[in-house]
């Protein structure tokens, strides 16, 4: 009278793996057409006009050279300080953000007193614009009436504070401790709600097995926060490879191009100087290192192939 009705067999994809419902391909041509729109078709246009001289006025066309502009970068040791800068200022701004964000995320996301009003005090400057920042910065250090001129009668007229901007390591250090200003509380709170997410319990057999608050930070919440410093890494270097707008309000790439990276390089050569032609060699090569490096870091910690790290899992 009843008819048993066996269960279907799962279907399965190439490589055996279950059919799980996700979205097809079809589901992706509006975000790799406005990729290809806004980003593939400009590089292209950037790497077209890179082996042409162009001063960007349109009554001028663009005049083929070949491998003219691309000849320069060999001997253009100009280009070579800013690459150099660029990777020097990526690697103190991990060095600075990550333990920093690391530290505070962590301890906002413990029990203490009060711990919401200071973290959202100290997530202020991730509010202010970046040309506020870099004015407010600058009317700081400024000799004739930031601090600098406040502290003069102290330290004397010929003080380290007295022209930060005029040193090239001051001015370089100076920048650096923006950014971390600036950047830190955007990873702070990454790291929060990251360290939020770790088991209770295992805080508590590490309580159970004598290991006091250090210990237990070095052995439980960095290897369960490692997939967050990852991305958060991932994430600074990219960051800071497309700065701009802080190095061009305040330091122009100077002094002596002490802080001229990448992209402060490329808009000097291009809009200043009008030799677009030189300045698209700039940006492919800008866009070549980042991709380079992050390519890189993804493969070395192993990002692509990232699981979770919480108990059971």
């Amino acid at each position: 009278m009843f008819r048993r009705i066996e269960p279907e067999a799962p279907v399965k994809r190439r490589g055996g793996l279950r059919k799980a419902g996700r979205p097809g391909f079809v589901w992706a041509l509006p975000a790799i057409a406005a990729f290809a729109v806004f980003a593939l078709l400009p590089l292209a246009f950037a790497v077209y006009l890179s082996f042409t001289r162009y001063n960007g006025i349109r009554l001028v066309p663009p005049q083929w050279v070949g491998l003219e502009n691309w000849a320069r970068v060999l001997t253009d040791t100009a280009l070579h300080r800013s690459v150099s800068i660029t990777l020097l200022l990526v690697v103190f701004a991990v060095l600075t953000q990550i333990p920093f964000a690391l530290l505070l995320g962590v301890w906002a996301a413990g029990p203490q007193r009060n711990r919401g009003v200071v973290a959202a005090m100290y997530f202020i400057p991730l509010l202010m614009s970046t040309a506020a920042v870099a004015v407010l910065w600058a009317s700081l250090i400024d000799p004739n009436f930031g601090i600098p001129a406040l502290l003069r009668p102290v330290l004397g007229p010929d003080n380290p504070l007295s022209n930060i901007l005029g040193k090239p390591i001051s001015a370089f250090v100076l920048i650096v401790l923006i950014y971390l200003w600036g950047a830190t509380p955007l990873y702070m709170l990454i790291f929060q709600g990251a360290a939020r997410a770790i088991p209770e319990t295992l805080y508590q057999a590490a309580s159970i097995d004598g290991a006091g608050t250090v210990r237990q930070f070095f052995a439980i919440t960095v290897p369960q926060l490692r997939n967050t410093i990852i991305t958060c890494t991932i994430l600074i270097v990219v960051g800071t490879f497309t700065t701009f707008d802080l190095i061009l309000i305040m330091t122009r790439g100077g002094p002596s191009g002490a802080t001229s990276i990448l992209p402060f390089f490329m808009y000097d050569r291009g809009i200043t100087a009008l030799d677009f032609g030189y300045g698209c060699v700039v940006a492919v090569i800008l866009i070549a290192l980042a991709s380079i490096v992050s390519i890189g870091m993804v493969r070395v910690t192993g990002f692509d192939k990232m699981q979770g790290t919480q108990e059971g899992l």
